[in-house]
């Protein structure tokens, strides 16, 4: 009789785990399906604002006009290399510059006005103190330098700014 009681408790074990691992399982699949359920509805909502916003000003957005074209990266070669003095020191920096535009035409702009380009970049960051660019807050500022001076030429040259980012692929300084 004892053998009896002690199957029907293993059996009401195993029964007892099968049911919780059932429900835990119901438990998961309905928060998943609750979850994405709130993710469509949130991004339902914020398509239907746009839509409103749209509407609202009478502005109609096409479709081909909002997907970006994709990005053209065109490195400017050589390297920029400048020297400055520093408490009676010679120090240098090599900057590895790589313009990011998304037209083609630019990218045959930036290459006819290569000479320009790389004259105001070589002026541009040679002309900055040593000391700030040694930071990440410099190099930033630099980088926002070059591509306003970029714009600039640009704009002069073919009239549009036609650059959207200046990158720095290789920043080296001794």
């Amino acid at each position: 009789m004892a053998d009896e009681n002690q199957k029907n408790e293993k059996g009401g074990s195993k029964k007892k785990l099968i049911i919780l691992l059932a429900v835990g399982l119901v438990l998961i699949g309905i928060s998943v399906f609750g979850t994405l359920a709130a993710l469509s509805m949130l991004n339902g909502g914020a398509d239907n604002d746009d839509m409103a916003a749209v509407e609202a000003t009478g502005e109609v957005a096409d479709s081909a006009s909002d997907a970006k074209a994709p990005a053209i990266y065109y490195p400017i070669k050589p390297a920029i290399i400048v020297n400055f003095s520093v408490k009676g020191r010679q120090r240098y920096a090599q900057v590895e510059v790589t313009i990011m535009t998304r037209e083609e035409d630019v990218v045959s702009a930036i290459e006819l006005h290569a000479p320009m380009i790389t004259n105001a970049l070589v002026l541009l960051i040679g002309g900055q103190a040593y000391e700030e660019i040694k930071t990440a807050e410099g190099k930033e500022l630099l980088r926002q330098q070059c591509l306003q001076e970029l714009q600039n030429i640009l704009e002069k040259e073919i009239g549009k700014p036609g650059v959207e980012k200046v990158l720095f692929t290789n920043f080296v300084m001794q």
